[in-house]
């Protein structure tokens, strides 16, 4: 690779700063496209890619602006401007990407810690060295030498050339995909799924929200249909929190409840009435069998009759009485409680149907346990949601109880030594939420939010698709490492994004409401440049395509 060819000259660098360089060009017909030796050249136009020759180090930079001088503006016509090569010299600005070894161009610093110097030689990017350099960014995430996994996603939208991105460095600081409806999100989804799936060994969970990735999988499950959550794997706060309850002393009925119900399960009590029964044998019970009892089954359905039956006091000799205002404060727990249980989106939800209306519904649980066991050669799990209502915001619920419970399973270093991904579609339907309690009071989903902050070291990532990047988390969203950025016209979603990234800058974040369909803006930490590409067409595409409108004209 010879980046400083002559054959490949565009201009001089005439003006230094410390965003920007500016080059002048000695015609304008260095501006367009030319061939030479076979490849394809870019030329000085606006986007597209150059190098600037110094005395130890090269840059790679970018043309954000194209001007002629105003002296020269009024002489411009068509046959002019392409065919005189001396009357027209226009100048331009460029930002400065990178440095690379001028001996060794394929050494790249991901920072420009020296400049150009004034009459420095500016020279057309080869789409090769594009392809090289893209190749090393990440290449530095790997450990003991190991080889790289890269996946095609698309080309350049400047000079066509290939994006071989390496996977650790698109999701190893967790990733999100982001755009307005129609900009082709979908499709990068379903492509970033293709490429964990063809090239790694890896394996992926993801969280359909509406059905429209059912092609992408042959291993497909569908929550209120022929799925459901086990509430088994529920602990005693997670109950508090699917029932709104916060109150220290209905609290503590409904967790005495759920353990009496789980203690009789497991045959450590005779039955769940307590009226009658020696309060010191039943804590002394307790005492005993408080450590069995977590994570083991028992009949939910039984909950609102048993919160009735922890309604009692001591008396006489120890004994267990009624309680009569103990039950009065517990009525509006009782209540709510019977009201969940009874609602079909519920039932549908937790597996509370009979077993008539069972038939072949499956455990979630089970189908994430035995998916994600090494002896499974199965790669992709989809989670479809689009069956499911929204009652009791019992969607966002769900999605919580997921992402705790692999964040449960992380923190045991489960994925450790063979990451999972976690694809998270439409998350501002997830991300964000709280649920309101009858006194006003709220309860924040924070799963996914610690998943974000807390479980790359554990082995867990996370991709987050959404259209509006201002519903996700402050916290959350600082934490993503790598965005990939369909069109975005909304200022408060482009600021969301500025933000949260670094590498976003005002001359790259321009160009996100222009963008065309299937067209994105790559910006990570581990990609010391944005890269505009146009994402290649994914295998099995997601039913993303809106209904139109129709005249019938019989």
């Amino acid at each position: 690779m010879n980046p400083f060819d002559h054959s490949y000259f565009l201009g001089y660098i005439n003006e230094v700063n410390p965003q920007y360089v500016k080059i002048h060009f000695p015609s304008s017909n260095l501006l367009e496209k030319f061939h030479f030796k076979g490849s394809q050249y870019a030329g000085g136009n606006v986007g597209n890619f150059v190098v600037i020759e110094g005395e130890e180090f090269g840059f790679l930079g970018r043309v954000i602006e194209s001007i002629l001088p105003d002296s020269e503006r009024k002489e411009i016509s068509e046959k002019a401007i392409k065919e005189d090569k001396t009357t027209f010299h226009p100048s331009g600005k460029i930002e400065l990407l990178l440095s690379f070894d001028i001996y060794n161009p394929t050494k790249i610093q991901k920072t420009v810690s020296k400049y150009p110097s004034i009459g420095a030689k500016v020279f057309s990017c080869s789409d090769e060295q594009i392809r090289l350099y893209i190749k090393e960014f990440g290449k530095n995430d790997t450990s003991n030498n190991e080889e790289n996994v890269y996946g095609k996603l698309g080309r350049l939208t400047s000079n066509n050339a290939d994006c071989h991105i390496s996977l650790n460095a698109l999701f190893g600081r967790h990733c999100a995909v982001i755009g307005t409806t129609g900009g082709g999100k979908s499709w990068t989804t379903a492509k970033l799924i293709e490429l964990l799936n063809y090239e790694t060994d890896n394996k992926v969970i993801l969280i359909d929200a509406t059905g429209e990735y059912k092609n992408i999988s042959q291993l497909s499950c569908s929550l209120g249909e022929d799925t459901y959550f086990s509430y088994k794997v529920l602990n005693n706060s997670d109950f508090c929190f699917l029932f709104r309850e916060h109150s220290p002393n209905t609290v503590n009925v409904l967790c005495e409840a759920i353990n009496t119900l789980r203690f009789v399960e497991q045959g450590i009590y005779d039955d769940t009435v307590k009226v009658g029964k020696n309060s010191e044998t039943i804590n002394q019970l307790i005492r005993e069998n408080i450590h069995k009892i977590s994570g083991s089954n028992f009949d939910l359905k039984k909950l609102p009759n048993q919160i009735k039956n922890e309604c009692v006091q001591v008396g006489r000799n120890n004994i267990l009485v009624d309680h009569d205002f103990k039950l009065s404060y517990c009525s509006h727990l009782i209540s709510r409680v019977e009201l969940f249980l009874n609602n079909e989106t519920i039932k549908k939800g937790l597996g509370l149907v009979t077993e008539t209306e069972n038939g072949n519904i499956k455990d979630l649980v089970e189908i994430i346990d035995n998916f994600i066991s090494p002896n499974n050669n199965e790669k992709v799990l989809r989670i479809g949601f689009e069956n499911l209502s929204y009652d009791f915001s019992i969607r966002e619920i769900i999605v919580d109880f997921i992402a705790s419970y692999l964040l449960r399973k992380s923190r045991k270093h489960d994925f450790k030594e063979n990451p999972l991904v976690l694809f998270i579609d439409e998350a501002h339907q997830f991300l964000n939420k709280r649920i309101n309690a009858d006194d006003d009071s709220s309860f924040y989903l924070q799963s996914i939010d610690l998943i974000a902050k807390e479980s790359r070291k554990h082995g867990l990532f996370l991709c987050l698709s959404t259209q509006m990047p201002r519903d996700i988390p402050i916290g959350t969203l600082s934490q993503i490492g790598t965005f990939i950025v369909h069109r975005l016209i909304n200022e408060q979603d482009k600021k969301a994004v500025e933000n949260a990234s670094s590498s976003a800058n005002k001359s790259v974040l321009s160009f996100l409401p222009i963008l065309g369909s299937g067209e994105a803006l790559l910006i990570g930490v581990e990609f010391p440049m944005p890269l505009m590409i146009k994402l290649d067409k994914p295998i099995f595409e997601p039913d993303s395509k809106t209904p139109k409108l129709t005249k019938n004209n019989h």
